[in-house]
C-alpha cells in the first residue's frame, strides 16, 4: 500500500515537473457570453438551459440601452441601473492544462459579483470598480465543457452619478504553470536615480502550487522602446510546496531615458522563472524611471523641474457607449484633454479600469489614483461588511495593481468623506486604515484625503496624510495655516456649468442665475454655489504659488449628477421630475467630447504657447437685431481686436493685475450692438499679430456634413470611429441652431455602437439610428467588425442634402 502511494506521488510529480515548459497564456473573454437580467434560478448549474439569453460581448452595460426613466433620478441618469442580472459562457479548458493553475482576472463587475464554476461557487467580490482575481483550478476539468457563471447585483449599491451595470470591464482567464508569478506579482520601483544611472528595485512574487519546494532560477530582462536589452539579472531562489516567496533584485540602468510628460518613455521588464532548467513562466511589466516630489511650497517638480498640475477630473462612463470598458474610447477623451493642455488626471471617485493608468503613462499624462468616493454602499460596504479586512483586501488590489505605473504620483484614499473629517463614529480610525494599508503596499508615493469640509481642519485630519488635497473655493486655507509644511492641491477646481453651443441673455448677475430653460449659457458664468469659475482658480493660483495645480471638475460631461437641474431643483420649480436632466453639465466638452466655448479658455490659458483665438457666441440673433449682445474672445494672446463686418469695434487687452479673475484672462465686449454678418477678432501678443478668427452669421439649413476622428480602424471588432453630424447652410456656415432629425444607415465592415447629441435634456436611447442635432451638432459612433473592408456611413434628413462617408477596416 505504501509503495503505491509513493509510487502515485512519484508520477503526479513527474506530470506536474512535465508542464514546466508550458507558458503563460492569457486570454481575453470577450465573445461567447449570454446575459438575462434578473432573476434566473438555477443558473448557475452547467445544465442551465441559456439558449432563450441575449448574447452580448463583455466588456457589457445592461443599463446604457435604456429606456431612459423619464421621471427617474437624474443623480444617476434616468437609466435603470439598478437590479440583477446573469452572465454565462463555456470556457475552453484542454485537456493539456491538467496541471496548470487557471485564474479569472476581474477588471471590474458592477456590483457584487458572485463567480461559479460548473455549479461550485468559486468566489464573490463587492466593490463594483475594483479589481479582483480567483484561482479556478479546483472547480475545472480539463478536457471537459467547464461552465462560467456571474450573477451581478447592483440592489446593494449606492451612487451620486450613474455606475452601470454588470460586466462592464474586461475578463482574462490566465493559465501557468505550477510555478509562477502571482497576478500583478512584480513590483518595480526606482528608489536611485542619479543623471547617468537608476537602480531598479524588482521585487517579484513567486507562488508553487506543488506538493514539493523548488528551486529556481529568476531571470530579469530590462527591454527599451526600441527593442533593446539594456540590462540583465539572474537570482535564485527557492519557493516551498504550497507556498509563495518574494523574490527581489536590484537592476543598474546606464543614462536612463527618463519617463515624462513630453517624453513619455517606457521599459519593460520581462522576467522569466526556470524550474529544472525549463522555463515554467514569463511575464512582463511596463515601468518608468522617474523622479517625482510634491514641495510644500513650490508645488510639483518632475525630473528637476517645476511642473503645475494641469488636471481634469474624469468619470468613469464614456458617454452614449455607457460604462463598457473601451480602449479607443478612453484614448480619445485622453487625446481630446492632452490637446487642450491637460497634463493630469484625476480618478473620480472609483479604481478606474487598468486602461486609464496605462493609457496615461503611454500618452505622458500624470495619474492622481483615487480608491474610493465615500465609505458606505458607494463603495460596497454594507451593514455586515468588516471594515478591516475589506480595507485590506481592495487596498492591496488598488495598489498592488497599479503601483508599477510612473504617471501615477499620489494614492488617495476617499472624497469629501463628511464622517472621517470631523471624526464621526471612527472617522479617523477608518482613515488611518485607510493609508495605512495603502504604505503597506507602497512606502515610496505621498497619500491623501480630499476634502471639502474646510472647519474641519482643525480636527487635524492631515496629520495622517502627506498631501493637502481640497475642494473648491480656496478651502485649503485653514489647513495650510495649520501645517504649512505640507503641499497643496486642488483637487476639484470650478466646477462651472454650461451647455454646449447654448447662449442666454441677458448675461447673469449672479453665478447661481439659473433660468427655467433648462440649459445653462455658455457665457462661461455660472456655477452652483459652492464652487467657482474657471479664471478664479487661474488666478488663485499665480497669486499663490505654492500650490502644486489643479484637477477641473469635469473634463467631460457626463451621465447622472446634473446640477443645477436636478429633481430637487424641479420639483422645487414646480416643473416635476421630468424636467430633471439626465447628465451633467460640469464638462469643458459635452458628453460626445465636442468641445464647449470653456474648452477655449483652458487651451488659451494651458497651452499659451499655442495660438488659441476663439470668439463666442454665435452670430445668429434675429429677435436682436439692434440690442446688445455681448461678445468674448479667448485667445492665447495679450490682446484682440474685434470687427463687426469690417467696423473695428476697439483693442481689449487682459489685466494682469485686476482682482475680477475674468478680466485676466477672457476679453470682453458686452455691448456690441447686434446685427447680422460676420465678427472677426485679429489677437496679438507683444504687440504682432498672431492670428485671427471669423464667426458668420448662418443662413438656413441646407445640408448635413459629417467629420470623422478617424478615416481607419482596425479589424478587431472593437474599435470606434466618431463622426460629427453637423447642419451646414449652403456657404458651408454651422448652422447653429439647427434642431433636424437626422437618419443615420451604417453599411459594410461595421455597425453603428451609438448616436447622441450631447443634450442633457435629451432622453432618446443611444441605440437609434435617429438623432437630433444639438445647437446644430450631433455625433454618431461607429464600430469595427473583425473582417477587412470598408464602413459606409449615410446620413440624411427631410429637406436638407444628405452625406456620407467611407472608414476603412483593415
Amino acid at each position: 500500500m505504501a509503495r503505491s502511494v509513493i509510487l502515485a506521488t512519484v508520477i503526479m510529480l513527474l506530470f506536474q515537473l512535465g508542464s514546466f515548459s508550458q507558458e503563460r497564456v492569457t486570454t481575453i473573454l470577450r465573445e461567447g457570453w449570454r446575459f438575462s437580467k434578473g432573476a434566473s434560478p438555477g443558473a448557475s448549474d452547467p445544465q442551465f438551459d441559456d439558449s432563450g439569453w441575449q448574447q452580448v460581448p463583455v466588456p457589457h452595460d445592461w443599463a446604457i440601452a435604456g429606456p431612459f426613466i423619464k421621471d427617474g433620478d437624474g443623480n444617476t441618469g434616468k437609466l435603470p441601473w439598478k437590479g440583477e442580472g446573469w452572465y454565462r459562457r463555456q470556457l475552453e479548458i484542454p485537456e493539456e492544462y491538467a496541471g496548470r493553475r487557471i485564474y479569472l482576472l476581474f477588471d471590474g463587475v458592477m456590483a457584487f459579483p458572485a463567480v461559479y464554476v460548473n455549479g461550485h461557487l468559486a468566489g464573490r467580490w463587492d466593490y463594483g470598480y475594483n479589481s479582483f482575481y480567483i484561482d479556478i483550478t479546483p472547480h475545472i476539468t480539463p478536457g471537459s465543457a467547464n461552465m462560467l457563471a456571474v450573477h451581478a447585483d447592483t440592489r446593494p449599491h449606492d451612487s451620486r452619478w450613474y455606475p452601470g451595470a454588470g460586466i462592464y470591464r474586461k475578463v482574462s482567464m490566465i493559465v501557468t504553470g505550477p510555478v509562477h508569478t502571482a497576478i500583478w506579482g512584480t513590483w518595480i520601483s526606482t528608489p536611485v536615480i542619479r543623471p547617468h544611472y537608476a537602480d531598479v528595485r524588482i521585487a517579484t512574487t513567486v507562488r508553487n502550487s506543488l506538493q514539493t519546494g523548488s528551486e529556481i532560477v529568476l531571470r530579469h530582462a530590462v527591454v527599451n522602446q526600441a527593442g533593446n536589452v539594456v540590462a540583465r539579472k539572474e537570482i535564485k531562489g527557492f519557493i516551498g510546496e504550497g507556498n509563495e516567496n518574494i523574490l527581489e533584485a536590484t537592476v543598474t540602468l546606464m543614462n536612463p531615458r527618463r519617463w515624462d510628460i513630453d517624453d513619455p518613455h517606457l521599459y519593460t521588464l520581462e522576467t522569466s522563472i526556470i524550474v529544472n532548467g525549463e522555463l515554467a513562466d514569463s511575464y512582463e511589466s511596463t515601468f518608468g524611471v522617474r523622479e517625482i516630489r510634491i514641495t510644500a511650497d513650490d508645488g510639483l517638480w518632475l525630473n528637476g523641474r517645476r511642473v503645475q498640475l494641469k488636471g481634469v477630473n474624469l468619470h468613469h462612463d464614456l458617454g452614449a457607449l455607457g460604462s463598457a470598458m473601451n480602449y479607443r474610447a478612453l484614448e480619445r477623451q485622453l487625446e481630446i484633454m492632452k490637446e487642450m493642455g491637460c497634463n493630469a488626471i484625476r480618478t473620480s471617485h472609483n479604481t478606474a479600469a487598468p486602461e486609464l493608468p496605462a493609457l496615461c503613462d503611454r500618452m505622458g499624462l500624470l495619474f492622481f489614483n483615487e480608491v474610493f468616493d465615500k465609505y458606505d454602499a458607494k463603495a460596497g460596504i454594507t451593514d455586515t461588511t468588516d471594515f478591516e479586512s475589506f480595507a485590506h483586501r481592495n487596498i492591496r488590489n488598488f495598489v498592488v495593481r497599479d503601483r508599477n505605473h510612473p504617471s501615477l504620483f499620489i494614492w488617495s484614499v476617499g472624497n469629501e468623506i463628511g464622517n472621517v473629517q470631523w471624526n464621526i463614529d471612527n472617522g479617523f480610525m477608518k482613515l488611518q486604515t485607510m493609508v495605512n494599508y495603502v504604505r503597506k503596499y507602497d512606502p515610496h508615493r505621498p497619500v491623501t484625503l480630499v476634502c471639502d469640509s474646510e472647519a474641519s481642519a482643525a480636527l487635524r485630519h492631515f496629520d495622517y496624510y502627506d498631501v493637502h488635497s481640497w475642494n473648491y473655493g480656496r478651502r485649503y486655507k485653514l489647513a495650510r495655516q495649520m501645517e504649512p509644511n505640507k503641499s497643496v492641491i486642488i483637487s476639484e477646481s470650478a466646477s462651472t456649468v454650461s451647455t454646449r453651443d447654448f447662449y442666454e441673455l441677458p448675461l447673469p448677475l449672479l453665478k447661481t442665475d439659473f433660468t427655467r430653460s433648462l440649459q445653462v449659457s455658455s457665457y462661461d458664468l455660472n456655477a452652483p454655489e459652492w464652487a467657482e469659475l474657471a479664471d478664479d482658480d487661474f488666478m488663485w493660483q499665480q497669486e499663490e504659488p505654492y500650490i502644486a495645480g489643479e484637477f477641473v471638475w469635469t473634463g467631460f460631461d457626463y451621465l447622472g449628477e446634473p446640477t443645477p437641474y436636478t429633481n430637487e431643483w424641479a420639483r422645487k420649480n414646480g416643473l416635476g421630475d421630468i424636467a430633471a436632466a439626465r447628465s451633467s453639465y460640469f464638462g469643458i466638452v459635452d458628453l460626445n467630447g465636442i468641445p464647449k466655448d470653456r474648452y477655449w479658455l483652458y487651451r488659451s490659458y494651458w497651452r499659451s504657447d499655442v495660438t488659441t483665438i476663439h470668439i463666442l457666441p454665435h452670430w445668429n440673433w434675429e429677435n436682436m437685431k439692434g440690442k446688445r449682445v455681448p461678445v468674448f474672445v479667448y485667445t492665447s494672446g495679450d490682446c484682440a481686436e474685434l470687427f463687426l463686418n469690417g467696423r473695428s469695434l476697439g483693442r481689449q487687452c487682459k489685466d494682469p493685475k485686476s482682482e475680477v479673475s475674468t478680466r485676466r484672462f477672457r476679453l470682453m465686449w458686452n455691448d456690441v450692438v447686434y446685427e447680422p454678418g460676420e465678427l472677426r477678432a485679429v489677437a496679438y501678443r507683444e504687440g504682432v499679430a498672431i492670428g485671427e478668427t471669423v464667426v458668420r452669421t448662418a443662413g438656413k439649413t441646407s445640408a448635413i456634413v459629417l467629420s470623422a476622428d478617424r478615416t481607419q480602424l482596425n479589424p478587431d471588432g472593437d474599435d470606434l470611429a466618431y463622426i460629427v453630424v453637423e447642419g451646414v447652410d449652403r456657404d458651408g456656415n454651422l448652422s447653429p441652431l439647427a434642431g433636424n432629425m437626422v437618419e443615420i444607415k451604417v453599411s459594410g465592415a461595421g455597425t453603428l455602437a451609438a448616436t447622441d447629441n450631447g443634450n442633457p435634456q435629451s432622453f432618446e436611447p443611444f441605440s437609434s439610428p435617429s438623432v437630433k442635432l444639438f445647437n446644430g451638432k450631433a455625433m454618431v459612433i461607429v464600430r469595427s467588425g473583425k473582417e477587412s473592408g470598408t464602413i459606409v456611413v449615410e446620413a440624411t434628413s427631410a429637406g436638407l442634402a444628405g452625406a456620407r462617408l467611407e472608414i476603412r477596416v483593415r
